[in-house]
């Protein structure tokens, strides 16, 4: 199977290196991407949003004779999902990591500081306890110096979608942050947060306690997990 590895924000594909060995393993073809924007530090971001992420994995589907996996984490989810609306006769599994579809007119968040055309990685305590679970000191020093700004108008663009046939790919979702099961609460209890995947016809859950970034903190798990999800 060919899976598409769609970093969350401030990250390029080599964030996904120590996932992808059980994969390889497997006999899979990986695609870790590097989005628009998150080239080097000194790449150009002015004018690059949401829809040129999206595009960007469209344009991978689109190389790839066959099916594909798409594994978003983080802001990552929000353009898997675009792809997937976009593509839904190629995808045959979505993986949203920490994340989940970004629904009709959403953002994924317009409140991160931006300097110019740039949303530089936070202060580590302008985020919550839970969002750091795991991410020891040496981990901290070694993502802020891996650290790519995040092009602006991903951050504050809406999503916009117009195929139904999103809702009939199966869909995966890994929870880090909190259980799985405070997310069916959420759904049950008609929760405008999770609208878009209450509407999606098949989803797993995966519990996989850490911080919000299992691809630094816990890895290998993280690999297990998504390989798990593609062999459904």
């Amino acid at each position: 199977m060919d899976i598409i590895l769609v970093p969350g924000f401030w990250l390029d594909a080599s964030s996904w290196e120590k996932v992808t060995p059980p994969l390889v393993a497997a006999g899979h073809r990986l695609h870790p991407l590097t989005l628009p924007g998150l080239e080097a530090i000194d790449a150009p971001r002015a004018g690059i949003g949401l829809r040129d992420h999206i595009d960007a994995v469209v344009a991978v589907i689109d190389s790839i004779a066959g099916s594909v996996v798409l594994v978003g984490h983080s802001g990552g989810g929000a353009v898997i999902h675009g792809a997937v609306d976009a593509r839904p006769d190629r995808v045959a599994r979505a993986i949203y990591v920490d994340s989940g579809p970004l629904g009709e007119g959403g953002v994924i968040n317009d409140e991160l500081p931006a300097e110019g055309d740039d949303i530089p990685l936070p202060p580590w305590d302008s985020f919550e306890e839970a969002d750091l679970v795991d991410l020891d000191d040496e981990l901290r020093v070694a993502f802020r110096a891996r650290a790519v700004p995040q092009p602006r108008g991903v951050a504050s663009d809406q999503q916009h979608l117009s195929d139904e046939r999103r809702y009939d790919v199966p869909a995966t979702v890994i929870t880090c942050e909190f259980p799985s099961a405070l997310l069916r609460d959420w759904i049950a209890a008609g929760h405008p947060f999770v609208a878009e995947l209450a509407r999606i016809h098949d989803v797993d859950y995966v519990d996989l306690p850490t911080g919000h970034w299992p691809q630094f903190t816990r890895p290998a798990e993280l690999g297990a997990a998504v390989l798990a999800a593609v062999g459904r």
